[in-house]
């Protein structure tokens, strides 16, 4: 392991230069500034610097900004890198057709995936516990399931979203209205279930811990160790307000299962919209979550005129 300073101290107090070279801080044991990168993680780098080289290029050479820099800086949230149109399917368009999405599309799917496996590696060579790998598999999940699961299924790159800030937010609209308002879809309940939840308990679990701070709860390793007064009126805070016990362990575990929950959820539910099930407000009148509109009620009074 690298030592800060110069060199590393002797046994007898003399003091010795150590040098990484540039190929040992990529490759090696290395660090780059406060980073380890490895194999996997230059991987990752490189993969995802190629995917923002694609989507800066696209946007500066697109028709809308046409290599105008205050253009480009003025339209930048309503730039987009879109997908193929429904007509190509899933075969190449040509670059200009949405074969530039393809590509820095694809080098995304390198880029995450060697993050995962230098997430994984790294709890390896440490001896910790995969459960960080486990969650961004989690998160892995659903973003193949946008970006590849369903476009395959439903034969269309044109399914996933585009490469941009208003691209992403029209898509996320887009397919609710499409197959009839995903507030009736139940994953997506789950899923929102799952992010308020994880969100509440990681608030709780923060200001719990500020409030005891005063006794020293914020002191994890020594609360490890030996739990003090700071750690015992959390417990009991916890207790009283929500009718169970919480402590350092715990409190993660719910948080991790709630973030898991929240992505998972998401992901079947838009798996199945459009490939199992068209329009969700009419699945939810089938199975007697929504009662069918009365044909009787006067609806014009919400029509905008």
């Amino acid at each position: 392991m690298e030592q800060p300073g110069t060199g590393t101290e002797t046994s007898f107090g003399i003091s010795r230069q150590s040098h990484v070279g540039i190929m040992d801080h990529l490759f090696g044991n290395g660090q780059v500034g406060p980073f380890y990168l490895g194999i996997w993680g230059l991987t990752a780098l490189l993969c995802f610097s190629a995917t923002v080289f694609i989507i800066l290029i696209s946007y500066i050479t697109s028709a809308q900004v046409h290599y105008n820099f205050i253009l480009f800086l003025r339209e930048f949230p309503n730039l987009s890198v879109d997908p193929p149109a429904a007509t190509f399917g899933l075969r190449w368009p040509g670059w200009f057709n949405g074969g530039n999405w393809l590509a820095a599309t694809f080098f995304l799917h390198l880029s995450v995936l060697a993050w995962w496996a230098r997430v994984y590696s790294r709890a390896n060579a440490t001896g910790l516990d995969r459960n960080l790998a486990r969650a961004f598999s989690a998160a892995l999940v659903l973003y193949f399931t946008i970006y590849l699961a369903r476009p395959m299924l439903l034969g269309a790159w044109s399914e996933a979203p585009g490469h941009g800030l208003k691209a992403m937010l029209d898509w996320t609209n887009n397919v609710s209205v499409r197959y009839g308002n995903f507030y009736y879809n139940p994953f997506h309940m789950i899923s929102i279930f799952g992010l308020l939840g994880s969100t509440m308990l990681l608030g709780m679990h923060g200001a719990t811990i500020v409030a005891t701070a005063r006794y020293g709860a914020e002191l994890e390793l020594k609360e490890i160790e030996i739990e003090g007064p700071g750690t015992h009126r959390a417990q009991l805070f916890w207790r009283w307000t929500m009718g169970f016990n919480a402590n350092a362990a715990s409190i993660h575990v719910w948080a991790f299962w709630f973030a898991i929950l929240c992505v998972v959820a998401g992901a079947i539910g838009l798996l199945l919209s459009g490939t199992v099930i068209k329009d969700w407000y009419s699945w939810a009148q089938s199975v007697h979550i929504v009662a069918p509109p009365d044909p009787n009620y006067d609806w014009s009074q919400f029509i905008q005129r």
